[in-house]
């Protein structure tokens, strides 16, 4: 089911609905339950097993920790020195403040070459500031290569998770999807998992040989030597990457690491952390522009888009660590159980849940102000997060950011909070209020034959909805011991 994403300016990362009332329209659905704890087990199982291989697995999470926060630290200075690395190999740097100016620079570039239709590698940033649909508007198509983007772009759906963005639809679903909506799918497809792979091989090659144009986004940017690099399973990347002429890269600014020798921490704690693999099938690097080799028109498009709000906050920063690996949405308990759709941002799961409130802000829409309490806070996202990001940290942090944004507003909790400050604030009233209601509730008991009530009209209903509200004693401490001593 696609979700509607509320105009911020920012792009895809924020909804209409609190999440509680998303979430509850995806339980509804048994059979996405069902896809999403086969999914999520299979992978997170292959990821214990390869992380269990390496006896230095938890000095990488703190190595790859550390550069993130230098990155943090310096973030400026590292910003200046990749721009001018990329731009002396042969790239053209642009710079984004949001996600509306990123879609006007990518548009406008792409309309200068001609070109009405373009590849793209998966890119979560393309995602977040809504590239295609910016590109639709201008009458350009852009074809989703990635075989799970693929899926979700045929069934006008969204991603759901990092990673697998299909991971919501199970193979007799997707045969469903190719055979409707995909114009030149073999006749007789079945839902074997081979024929569905050559349907989708046959049907991107055709776009790959004939377009001019492609779109990547990048999981890391080397700061010393302007180098960008792109991860993936399948080799659909590396077509985008090589055979277009014009090549445009939306990077967040957080993506940098400061030297190409710090690749190697994060090409061991990436590929194990997503994929559950040793390494990448397909690790593509690329430096601005080689004359007779590969793109002749490199374009950079570094992204804020709210990142430098999150740098500000020393809790919340640390957000900006993400590798986008999916570890902790495979872990989630919340996760498995409503999927992605619920967070309605680009960004869902644990991750999402910190990041996409951050990004807008987290009084913007009612789906930012209550993504932080769409967690249990059982630490399993922290245990797993390759840079140690401490997800339920920030969660707790980002409760009291919206705790406090309404703070000055009435409400009739805040009333009562206050009426029951005033009268505990004072020895001699406090007693009195406990005699008082000792005596109201006494005929009620009787009635009962219980000291809880299980049922209150509203709005105190809000508590005996989840837990019984107990009745006043027969007889305070206070008044026993003055009984009885």
């Amino acid at each position: 089911m696609s979700t509607s994403s509320v105009p911020t300016g920012r792009g895809r990362l924020a909804g209409p609905l609190p999440f509680p009332d998303a979430a509850r329209r995806q339980l509804a659905d048994a059979q996405l339950r069902v896809n999403l704890r086969r999914a999520t087990h299979t992978i997170r199982d292959k990821r214990a097993r390869v992380v269990a291989e390496l006896p230095d697995w938890e000095q990488l999470r703190l190595a790859g920790s550390a550069i993130k926060a230098d990155v943090l630290a310096r973030l400026p200075e590292l910003l200046v020195q990749f721009e001018d690395a990329a731009t002396r190999a042969g790239a053209t740097v642009h710079w984004a403040r949001d996600a509306t100016e990123a879609c006007d620079v990518v548009t406008r570039l792409v309309r200068q070459t001609g070109a009405d239709e373009v590849v793209k590698v998966k890119s979560m940033a393309t995602q977040e500031i809504e590239l295609n649909e910016a590109l639709e508007r201008a009458g350009i198509h852009a074809t989703e290569t990635d075989l799970a983007e693929l899926i979700v772009q045929l069934a006008d759906d969204e991603p759901s998770h990092i990673l697998v963005p299909a991971i919501h639809y199970n193979r007799h679903q997707i045969r469903e999807i190719f055979a409707g909506r995909m114009g030149d799918a073999p006749a007789g497809l079945t839902d074997d998992p081979r024929a569905l792979a050559e349907a989708a091989r046959l049907h991107l090659r055709r776009k790959f040989l004939s377009s001019t144009v492609a779109i990547s986004g990048a999981n890391f940017a080397v700061a010393d030597t302007g180098t960008l690099v792109v991860v993936e399973s399948e080799g659909n990347g590396r077509m985008c990457l090589t055979l277009p002429q014009t090549l445009i890269s939306v990077v967040g600014v957080e993506k940098l690491v400061p030297t190409f020798g710090d690749l190697e921490v994060f090409l061991q704690l990436l590929p194990r952390s997503s994929t559950g693999e040793r390494m990448n099938p397909y690790t593509s690097m690329w430096t601005g522009v080689t004359p007779g080799d590969g793109p002749q028109n490199v374009h950079i498009v570094l992204v804020d888009n709210g990142r430098s709000a999150v740098l500000a906050d020393e809790v919340g920063r640390q957000a900006l660590h993400c590798i986008r690996c999916s570890a902790c949405l495979n872990v989630c308990p919340v996760y498995e159980r409503v999927g992605g759709h619920a967070y309605e941002s680009v960004y869902p799961g644990p991750i999402g849940a910190i990041l996409s409130p951050q990004l807008t802000g987290v009084t913007a829409s009612p789906s930012a102000s209550t993504l932080p309490w769409a967690s249990s806070l059982c630490g399993a996202c922290y245990d797993v997060c390759p840079v140690r990001i401490n997800i339920p940290e920030v969660l707790v942090h980002l409760r009291q950011s919206v705790v406090d944004a309404h703070r000055d507003r009435p409400s009739p909790e805040r009333t009562a909070m206050q009426a029951l400050s005033w009268v505990m604030g004072d020895r001699r009233r406090y007693a009195r209020a406990l005699r008082a209601a000792r005596r109201g509730s006494a005929p009620l008991a009787a009635a009962l034959r219980r000291r809880t009530v299980r049922r209150l009209p509203p709005p105190l209903s809000g508590w005996t909805a989840y837990r019984d509200a107990p009745l006043p004693v027969g007889e305070s401490f206070r008044d026993w011991w003055r009984r009885t001593r």
